[in-house]
């Protein structure tokens, strides 16, 4: 049958892109800097095969086959798969062989790049491979083909269904809640930082680090932390997952919250269907969905006052100066609202409000209206609209993240649907299943991950993205659960 055909072809695929990702990680944790040009020789190799392989006339007949077959089948995970293949089908063979390898070994090479201009603070050391990048997602864009404007190509990457006009809509509304939440909280005087001022040795943080993202659930069996630039999360399978994050050894905090936020993620690789491996349906559907997994996590757990009750003993174990500390100190401390110049040590308060930087930037560069040039200059005019404050350097403005350098333009907005999303399914959870509610309260956590396995882990892209969130929720997401969770968080 052709079904089996695309199964079994799609299974194979998986195997070469699972082993393209461990070199993918394997760029960021472990190779040395003699190793990059080879490595964008390797990665324009996998690209280039996965793409020739999935491209092949026969693959489009057995697609058509199958859905014709399909048409008296009521298996609803046939369905899902041959919606996705078509679609991926239908994106896949826009592109030349070339231009996709070409773009791999662009990545690998920007990355490297990137690396160093963060490093130096030198946006022009990177500048050549950004524009370079960008040129080449505007030809994927254009053979994609888009209803409105060129950045819905790249955008629906990522999050299908989604516009530059929705998301625009969509955080512009935030935007106008949040300010005046962001007004009030940083308005409140900031908890004294002294009992927090000491020494946090690294070993000893990766010990605490483990501890706690085995108790909330990541299989260490399959999975394992390590140390990178940017902290992510790389799900080879379900059955090896890793997570990376940095250390301050002044701030045990920072490691934490990395390592609870790709935890989140970690979980959802962890917990999608094993057996349906290689097939569409038993990937993750979407990054907005993939991003309200570690923001649930890192934010509406990790930032709770029943999880330091229960955990601020433990990090007094490993971290003395923290005997001193109450957990409503500690509470206070992990929730207070400033404006940095880092996204990922943003609060939850003003969180989203770099994410609109980046949305607005890429929107301006797809569109023609931002200059690679420009880009610091522009960024740090834009910060200090936003946030009131002068960016420093390069390496605390558009250098700080990672994303351009791996060719991904399109993502960052998916982070606020993502906080969108985290504050509507734990709302949900609360509200479908009382004793769920009670455990969190105490600080355990086993029912919630019950309910996001069932909910959202295990039906993998059985469906779309939003009508993922709103069957597990029973009604769309908004941004009224996470206007209403951060005024009662941090407007005390």
């Amino acid at each position: 049958m052709s079904y089996d055909a695309l199964r079994n072809l799609s299974r194979e695929l998986q195997l070469v892109s699972d082993a393209a990702a461990l070199l993918g990680w394997d760029q960021e944790v472990l190779l040395p800097a003699k190793g990059v040009a080879y490595r964008a020789e390797q990665m324009a190799w996998f690209s280039g095969y996965l793409h020739e392989r999935f491209t092949r006339s026969e693959v489009g007949d057995w697609i058509t086959a199958a859905e014709d077959e399909a048409a008296a089948s009521e298996d609803p995970h046939a369905a899902a798969n041959l919606r996705e293949w078509r679609r991926q089908y239908t994106r896949s063979t826009c592109l030349p062989k070339k231009l996709v390898e070409e773009f791999a070994e662009s990545t690998a090479l920007a990355q490297a790049a990137w690396a160093e201009a963060r490093e130096k603070s030198d946006f022009s050391h990177f500048a050549p491979h950004l524009t370079k990048l960008v040129d080449l997602s505007r030809e994927h864009a254009e053979r994609w083909g888009y209803e409105d404007c060129l950045y819905d190509a790249l955008i629906d990457q990522y999050e299908r269904g989604a516009t530059t006009r929705r998301l625009g809509a969509t955080l512009g509304a935030l935007r106008e809640s949040l300010l005046p939440v962001v007004r009030e909280a940083t308005a409140q005087a900031p908890p004294d930082r002294t009992k927090f001022t000491a020494h946090y040795p690294r070993e000893k943080q990766e010990a605490f680090n483990r501890e706690v993202a085995e108790a909330i659930g990541f299989d260490f069996e399959a999975g394992r932390i390590d140390t990178a630039v940017h902290p992510f999360c790389s799900g080879m399978a379900p059955f090896d997952t890793r997570l990376t994050t940095r250390y301050d050894e002044g701030d045990f905090l920072s490691s934490l919250f990395g390592v609870l936020h790709e935890a989140g993620h970690g979980l959802y690789e962890q917990g999608l269907e094993r057996e349906r491996r290689g097939e569409p349906v038993g990937a993750a559907v979407s990054l907005g969905v993939h991003e309200s997994q570690s923001r649930l996590w890192e934010n509406h757990v990790g930032r709770s006052r029943a999880f330091w009750e229960k955990w601020l003993p433990r990090a007094a174990e490993y971290f003395p100066n923290l005997a001193a500390v109450s957990p409503d100190e500690v509470y206070g401390w992990v929730n207070r609202a400033e404006l940095s110049p880092i996204r990922v040590e943003a609060d939850e308060v003003t969180y989203d409000l770099h994410i609109l930087l980046r949305f607005e930037m890429e929107r301006d560069l797809f569109a023609g209206n931002l200059e690679i040039g420009d880009v610091p200059s522009e960024w740090n005019r834009r910060f200090e609209s936003l946030f009131g404050r002068k960016v420093e350097s390069d390496a605390a403005g558009c250098l700080q993240d990672i994303h351009w350098s791996f060719g991904i333009f399109g993502y960052f907005p998916t982070y606020s649907l993502g906080n969108i999303n985290a504050a509507h399914l734990v709302a949900a959870a609360r509200r479908q299943d009382p004793a769920l509610a009670e455990e969190m309260d105490r600080g355990e956590y086993s029912g919630l991950l019950d309910w996001t396995r069932t909910h959202i882990h295990r039906p993998g892209s059985l469906y779309p993205p939003d009508e993922l969130v709103t069957r597990a929720a029973g009604g769309p997401a908004t941004a009224e659960a996470l206007v209403e969770h951060l005024r009662s968080r941090y407007l005390r």
